[in-house]
């Protein structure tokens, strides 16, 4: 494993020296904030290897984690629950433009994706819950991405929507009371190595 790490290193110092091009390899880690469709906050990671197709089209699987606070409808009492998602996972193949002929540090992108995403456990927080009610079931589901930003030099910011789809709650004896709203917006900052420079 070490080695194989210090292999990637290698190939994206290699690769510093030289324009981006087809075929090169690039990794990207960005940070940022998550905002839940109906109201929230939440913070995610993600992690990006992409190979160039072309100089300016990229495809890659980016590894995601978001950990998001924001309220829950419950199916008795609408106004009685709030609930705290401790994180959702996702594995997203995705495919990014950037809008760069090569003389220019600064590339705005677009790109979009499809994936699977798996949804942490929820737990209702409420004064007049029910004693069954305690940490709900986790579920999963495939869904799409869009994005968009710009990358200067090597540093990313942008924007994306994960157009996750809303999830049943569940208490411990498995009956469904109510549905938990599971699309996010992400604000993310971030960099990539390998793949060459943008511009000359």
């Amino acid at each position: 494993m070490k080695k194989l790490i210090i292999a990637i290193f290698m190939l994206a110092f290699v690769q510093e020296v030289a324009a981006q091009r087809a075929g090169g390899f690039r990794f990207q880690m960005d940070l940022g904030a998550a905002i839940p469709k109906d109201g929230g906050i939440g913070a995610l990671m993600n992690l990006e290897p992409q190979i160039l197709v072309k100089s300016n089209l990229a495809f890659g699987v980016r590894f995601g984690v978001a950990g998001l606070a924001k309220e829950v409808v419950y199916f008795n009492d609408p106004e009685a629950y709030e609930g705290e998602v401790g994180g959702n996972a996702s594995i997203v193949g995705t495919l990014n433009y950037y809008f760069n002929k090569g003389n220019s540090r600064v590339a705005p992108y677009i790109g979009a994706g499809f994936g699977y995403y798996g949804f942490s456990n929820l737990e209702v927080d409420s004064n007049d819950a029910p004693e069954d009610v305690g940490n709900l079931e986790a579920d999963f589901a495939w869904a799409p991405m869009l994005r968009a930003g710009v990358e200067l030099g090597k540093f990313r910011l942008g924007a994306e929507y994960n157009f996750v789809p809303s999830s049943d709650l569940q208490n411990i004896s498995g009956t469904a009371i109510g549905t938990a709203v599971n699309e996010y917006f992400g604000f993310t900052l971030g960099f990539f190595v390998g793949g060459g420079k943008w511009g000359k």
